[in-house]
């Protein structure tokens, strides 16, 4: 009896071995349950079920084995938890990794697909979970698959912050919802490959904090994240990937870096003394970190009190508001710029760099080269090194606005900014005689208070003036025009008025050869102004559907947006008999032009055309939810869609759109406009229109860019089905790739791909509650997260019209099959 009670004393001894001892590998078929886990060689991380203090879901994920304090570093199935224990994980024969629900024999979660011979899955020491061929020890160095390419929270030492250019895959951080819940959060940490890289935080579709561009050093916006005892830093560009990385110099301390549920990234280490983590280092957070706050060409200094300022050769763009502290307008150049041979570069010192978004780089010009080719180019504004370590190299060059500038004490950056000639004298001349000024203010104050008087005097004379005129004629344009200088003196519209005059000169009296385009509103000129700005003019037409109400909406909307995928209104012009819009000139057209053009599509790439849907989708976020006022846009399409230079999309045509109070959720109209194809089925049914109405032409327009053609003009000879329709069938039949481009095969990134059909089908479900609002199409489009199913699309069965005639806004020629409409329904 004895030696049965010592035999089983044995059994129970070697069974806690092993189970405290467990291996680090996982083998075809194995079978890891809720009591059970794998354990990295060196005892460092373990793998396994658990469930987060204060919660009853259970969830599979590696954390640190030896230390008090459990810490999960990676979740699996972070938005689909199991809500009891019997859970099984298994890697299967083909090499991939399934949890599945015991009870039901449900799939919870899945690794992605792959076509091993002889997998085994293995935890390293370095917490990454990799699948790879086994007896093959190259295949460990690029496995099958690793947890480290699909980052939750958490940056170990080794893991790749960036994006696989190849593959597409973009790891990127999510926050936990909470500290009991690692569903994903609002919070996410990306390296922006838009331009040249740079670190960016968003809350939700928002550019919450922006840690800047990689210098050779540090991120340009945290100089004080720099190498030091414990790690260093690497940061690779290539044509293969784009990464940001960070390693051990003591392997035996434990670091990460956490982007906690607040949005705030922070490194810690680990005290063993202590038994707790310990914040090492964490961006300093300040009002100047808030994203662009002080607006174009504004320049944030925290140590100041206001902490705005315009950077010098710039002025305030909007003084009254300025003065209010309402920075977002920005600054602008004193005296503008004109592309003569005279203008240069002043050097600017100690700054964090501008947002890089719509920046050039090339890692081997010289610093001089740099210079060369921005004064080039007349679009160019600034340039810089970007790499400062050593004695400087590469280039890096910016065009338009500069965004998001701030200034530091020390280890700041040096940009060199264009300014006119004369102002370069000015700031030289200033800064030259700065030791006189105090016996000039004596001189120059007294003088220009008079001077101000008269100018006053002046102003309000020739208003008066204006006002008499106007009563004496009372004609619609010249209420309109009294009705738009009442708006801008109520709201601070500085919108410029151009004379009919300067703008017959710059389109050769509206010569045919300047023509653009022609849309709902009229026909759209091409213009050079006697300062060589190119500006496109668009010219309400006597016979145009819409009048003086849809041209004032426009005005007063437009004005008042900033955006870099909004079209810029420049200025209007009402005199005469006329009533003329001026715009940014954008090169290359409206989109349709491009997609719907069998020669142009191939121009547009599968890499273009996401970048355009992103585009898109952060105009209109900004439009519902980040600016001042809250804009339906109500006509949203291809044609509607501007490119510049760069292919970036601009939203355009506002004379449709509707503006929203802070709480209104939706609205009735009598009066439907739009176009065929692209309205929301309760918008065209019943006149209810919200910001559910333009997500659902958003969607359409998706699936648009995807396919190459359009919804009201594609017929599915099998079904009769349109865009919609057919886009619909194929993904329930799991055939989505089969509504690509055909242009695309080459270029096409398969997961994209499909999460963007996938996306535009769920904002064209039927019914708008079940349609999400463009902060979550941002961070779907963004994500690898799980999506939901789509709901049956609405406007989908049924033969269309190939014969519908189209009027298109862009400044392309005319297209057919789409058609703007407006209705009036009788309630």
């Amino acid at each position: 009896m004895s030696k049965i009670i010592l035999i089983f004393g044995f059994l129970v001894i070697y069974a806690s071995i092993t189970r405290t001892h467990a291996a680090d590998t996982l083998t075809a078929n194995q079978i890891i349950r809720s009591n059970e886990t794998i354990v990295s060689p060196l005892q460092t991380f373990e793998l396994g079920f658990f469930n987060p203090a204060n919660s009853t879901n259970h969830y599979v994920g590696i954390w640190y084995k030896n230390i008090s304090t459990k810490t999960v570093v990676w979740v699996a199935n972070r938005n689909t938890p199991l809500t009891h224990t019997s859970g099984e994980l298994i890697l299967t024969r083909q090499g991939v990794l399934l949890l599945r629900d015991a009870i039901n024999g449900s799939l919870v979660w899945s690794s992605s697909n792959s076509s091993a011979r002889n997998p085994i899955g293995r935890l390293l020491d370095t917490g990454n979970f990799i699948i790879h061929e086994e007896g093959d020890n190259t295949s460990q160095e690029d496995p099958i698959w690793q947890s480290f390419d699909f980052l939750t929270d958490t940056l170990l030492p080794g893991m790749k912050h960036g994006k696989n250019l190849v593959t597409g895959n973009d790891r990127h951080l999510v926050s936990w919802k909470s500290a009991s819940d690692p569903a994903s959060g609002e919070f996410s940490d990306w390296i922006d490959t838009r331009g040249y890289p740079q670190l960016i935080i968003r809350q939700g579709g928002e550019l919450m904090f922006r840690g800047g561009p990689w210098n050779g050093l540090w991120f340009t916006g945290t100089p004080n994240l720099k190498e030091n005892g414990f790690f260093n830093f690497n940061f690779v560009l290539n044509k293969k990937e784009i990464y940001f990385q960070y390693n051990l110099v003591d392997p035996s301390a434990l670091i990460r870096l956490v982007l906690q549920p607040s949005g705030r990234s922070e490194g810690l280490i680990w005290i063993n003394s202590k038994q707790q983590w310990s914040l090492y280092t964490a961006p300093q957070i300040d009002r100047c970190d808030q994203y662009a706050v002080c607006g174009p060409f504004g320049l944030c200094n925290i140590n100041n009190s206001p902490f705005c300022s315009c950077l010098p050769g710039f002025e305030p763009t909007s003084p009254s508001q300025w003065k209010n502290t309402d920075w977002s307008q920005g600054c602008r150049h004193k005296i503008p710029l004109d592309c003569n041979s005279g203008e240069g570069f002043k050097k600017y010192s100690n700054l964090k760099l501008p947002d890089t978004q719509e920046s050039w780089y090339n890692q081997t010009m010289t610093l001089v080269e740099c210079e060369k080719m921005c004064k080039s180019n007349c679009s160019c504004t600034a340039y810089t090194n970007s790499n400062i370590s050593g004695t400087g190299s590469g280039c890096l060059l910016w065009f338009g606005a500069l965004l998001d500038i701030r200034t530091f004490a020390e280890n700041g950056d040096t940009l060199y900014i264009r300014l006119s000639a004369s102002e370069l004298d000015s700031i030289e001349n200033n800064s030259s005689s700065s030791s006189s000024a105090g016996r000039r203010v004596r001189v120059i104050v007294p003088v220009a208070f008079v001077v101000t008087v008269i100018l006053i005097s002046i102003c309000l004379f020739y208003r008066f003036h204006r006002k008499k005129q106007r009563k004496r004629q009372g004609t619609p344009e010249n209420e309109l025009g009294r009705d738009l200088e009442n708006k801008s003196g109520d709201e601070d519209l500085e919108l410029p008025l151009f004379g009919l005059s300067t703008l017959l000169k710059a389109t050769n009296n509206f010569s045919i050869n300047n023509k653009l385009g022609e849309g709902g509103f009229g026909p759209v000129y091409k213009g050079v102004l006697e300062n060589e700005q190119v500006i496109a003019v668009k010219r309400l037409a006597k016979t145009s559907t819409q009048g003086p109400h849809e041209f004032k909406n426009e005005v007063i909307l437009i004005s008042k947006l900033q955006h870099r995928n909004l079209v810029k209104l420049l200025g209007c012009c009402i005199e005469r008999d006329e009533k003329m819009l001026v715009y940014e000139y954008l090169s290359n057209k409206g989109l349709d032009s491009f997609i719907f053009d069998n020669t142009r599509s191939e121009l547009l790439d599968w890499s273009a055309r996401y970048s355009i849907i992103n585009g898109i989708a952060r105009g209109l976020l900004y439009l519902h939810q980040d600016s001042r006022l809250r804009i339906i846009h109500r006509d949203l399409k291809v044609s509607n869609i501007l490119l510049d230079t760069d292919m970036n999309p601009k939203i355009s045509d506002f004379g449709m759109a509707r503006m929203f109070g802070g709480n209104q959720i939706e609205a009735n109209t009598n009066r439907v406009v739009g176009t065929y194809g692209y309205m929301a089925p309760e918008y065209a049914g019943e006149g209810i229109f919200s910001i559910k109405s333009d997500v659902y032409s958003f969607g359409v327009l998706v699936l648009e860019i995807v396919c190459g053609k359009k919804n009201i003009s594609f017929v599915n000879k099998e079904h009769n089905n349109n865009l919609i329709g057919h886009a619909w069938g194929l993904y329930n039949e799991d055939k989505s790739l089969q509504l690509v481009d055909k242009c695309l095969v080459e270029s096409m990134n398969v997961s994209q791909i499909q999460r963007s059909i996938h996306v535009g089908l769920l904002c064209v479900q039927r019914y708008p509650e079940d349609r999400p609002n463009m902060t979550s199409v941002i961070m779907m489009l963004g994500s690898e997260a799980p999506l939901p199913a789509p709901k049956e699309p609405g406007f989908y069965i049924g033969q269309t019209k190939k014969d519908a005639m189209e009027s298109s806004s862009s400044y392309g020629t005319s297209s057919n099959n789409e058609l703007t409409i407006t209705m009036l329904n009788g309630r």
